[in-house]
């Protein structure tokens, strides 16, 4: 499994930790930066990984982004056409945004949750199937606004 993972400056430190982690989980890795703590415009970094996800670029299967609070790069990757980004903060919501919403970005917060709780978010994040069924129906009244824009 591939995975696409940025920061932010406030949240580069727990994605550089992160990258190390899933790599030791046996996942491969595409860091989209930035290479260091030096403010940065969240946006940029959100929607580098998001182009990822949608576009499965190198194969991508999911995305994981991490800024102050995760709220900001929520925003910005759910702008882009099929990634479906939660911002997620405890591991039951991680579960619930895979099972139901299909979810394909994490958004998580570097500033207000530790290292070891974002762990176990990743860790249910992506061994979470989607459940199908009464969920891809609720998902199917996404496409009509994705071509739209409305």
């Amino acid at each position: 499994m591939k995975i696409s993972i940025a920061s932010d400056h406030a949240g580069f430190e727990q994605k550089q930790q992160m990258v190390e982690y899933l790599k030791a989980q046996g996942y491969e890795v595409l860091d989209r930066g930035p290479e260091t703590d030096e403010r940065v415009d969240y946006p940029d970094y959100a929607v580098k990984v998001a182009m990822d996800v949608s576009f499965k670029h190198q194969g991508t299967d999911f995305g994981i982004l991490i800024c102050g609070t995760g709220i900001g790069m929520s925003i910005f990757a759910n702008k882009i056409v099929r990634v479906r980004a939660a911002n997620v903060t405890i591991p039951e919501f991680a579960e619930l945004a895979r099972a139901h919403n299909d979810a394909n970005v994490l958004c998580l917060s570097g500033r207000f949750i530790d290292f070891e709780t974002n762990t176990k978010i990743v860790d249910t994040f992506l061994t979470t199937e989607f459940e199908g069924g009464r969920h891809a129906a609720r998902l199917a009244k996404l496409l009509p606004l994705e071509r739209t824009g409305a």
